[in-house]
């Protein structure tokens, strides 16, 4: 994949309409106040807005925030899947879960934020969108509603992207945490206008998109989460240009076991213990160092008060199971990522949202902390971890998508890169 796209200031968007597309899907808390309890992604897309803004561009911004159900119909399947009585299901309620999803309260932020009115639209390409934007003066700023509420979006409906493509003369995608789904907004409008890079996404495919091309060596990748098969494409681009990598968390349980080892009830995908030795013996061939874990801290039982032991990689008794690295192998790790030149880590070492079992994960970032190498935090679990560890400031770059960090780790075309212009 190019990495190399136009940005921003590669165009003059002087006196032009701009379809920005940002990702505010924002956590909200829960009890439908309409309050949102972090606004980290609305902060990110300030410095590409501000950009626009200040070049007098006329700016219509727009994103997706849940998953809402665009149609009746496709509410009472839903929530018929779920359990609920079909008889229960009014179309009320339906638009209820609709305004929970609205994004009306990312506008009142983001105007709080950037100290000027943000216009609401009450649709997506609708009467209101479009009047709005045809009205729209450079130096203002137009959110549509959620793109998720027009059933074309998901599915990179043509009529859609152009529809919202009609509304402005340039597209610019700053959405890095969408960029790996082709959707309407987030690829589809890019068949219809020039389309660039703001600053988010540029900073992800420089630095995310160097450590891959180009290294500075030695290039060490800390894989963790739950499940090889979520990471075996990973592993698998990985060694191609990985100095080492290191396993860990619950996919080092399928590793353990497919080497012979006992691992009680710790979390095994048995289909995927056969491509586990592959990875082995690949590591081997290409003279990876492919690092497991030597010890375990293992549990009686699945709890934030289980009791707890340290026992030796594949020795994990019977009825407990394996929810940290143990001590061995953070010295290890720890000593692994102290001489690197570039890290790149993606999945918790353990089950860290129980502080018990968050000492694998925190030695980790503590030793990324600390080291002079370029340290890369892929999105997800990671980022939340680091971040509620207080090392986020130490770490070079912790990328805004968890989903689209994976698939470029993976190597993996992103539709929302793709079919930006290149330089």
């Amino acid at each position: 994949m190019n990495y190399n796209k136009k940005t921003v200031q590669d165009i003059d968007v002087a006196g032009k309409k701009v379809l920005l597309r940002c990702d505010f899907n924002v956590p909200m808390a829960k009890d439908g106040s309409g309050v949102i309890t972090d606004d980290k992604r609305i902060r990110a897309a300030l410095p590409t807005i501000q950009y626009l803004l200040d070049h007098n561009a006329a700016v219509i911004a727009c994103s997706h925030m849940g998953k809402p159900n665009p149609t009746f119909e496709t509410y009472v399947k839903k929530q018929t899947e779920k359990g609920k009585d079909p008889a229960t299901l009014t179309e009320e309620k339906w638009k209820k879960s609709l305004a929970e999803l609205s994004l009306k309260p990312v506008a009142a932020r983001l105007s709080e934020l950037l100290g000027r009115e943000v216009i609401m639209a009450a649709d997506v390409v609708g009467p209101d969108a479009q009047s709005k934007a045809a009205a729209l003066q450079p130096g203002q700023i137009l959110l549509l509603e959620n793109t998720r509420f027009e059933k074309g979006e998901t599915k990179n409906d043509p009529a859609l992207a152009k529809a919202m493509a009609s509304l402005a003369e340039v597209y610019v995608s700053d959405a890095f945490g969408a960029v790996h789904r082709a959707h309407a907004s987030t690829a589809g409008v890019a068949d219809y206008l020039p389309a660039v890079s703001g600053f988010l996404i540029q900073k992800e495919l420089e630095i995310i998109g160097g450590a891959l091309a180009n290294p500075k060596r030695p290039l060490v990748a800390i894989l963790g989460g739950s499940k090889v098969s979520s990471k075996i494409g990973v592993i698998n681009n990985l060694l191609e240009i990985a100095d080492t990598i290191i396993i860990g968390g619950g996919m080092a349980y399928t590793f353990s076991a497919a080497q012979g080892g006992k691992i009680g009830g710790s979390l095994l995908e048995a289909d995927w213990m056969d491509y586990s030795l592959e990875m082995l013996q690949k590591a081997k061939d290409k003279g990876v160092k492919l690092l497991l874990p030597v010890d375990t801290v293992c549990a009686d039982k699945f709890a934030p008060d289980a009791n707890s032991q340290v026992v030796k990689a594949g020795e994990i008794p019977d009825g407990w199971k394996g929810l940290d690295i143990g001590p061995e192998t953070v010295k290890l790790y720890c000593s692994a990522v102290a001489d690197a030149g570039t890290v790149i880590w993606n999945g918790p070492m353990g089950v860290f949202e129980f502080p018990a079992f968050a000492k694998g994960t925190e030695a980790v970032a503590e030793a990324l902390s600390k080291t002079d190498a370029i340290t890369i935090i892929g999105g997800g679990d990671s980022a939340a971890a680091v971040q509620q560890l207080g090392y986020a400031d130490k770490m070079t770059h912790i990328s805004t998508g968890g989903g689209a960090s994976l698939e470029f780790l993976e190597g993996k075309e992103l539709p929302g890169v793709a079919c930006l212009l290149d330089k």
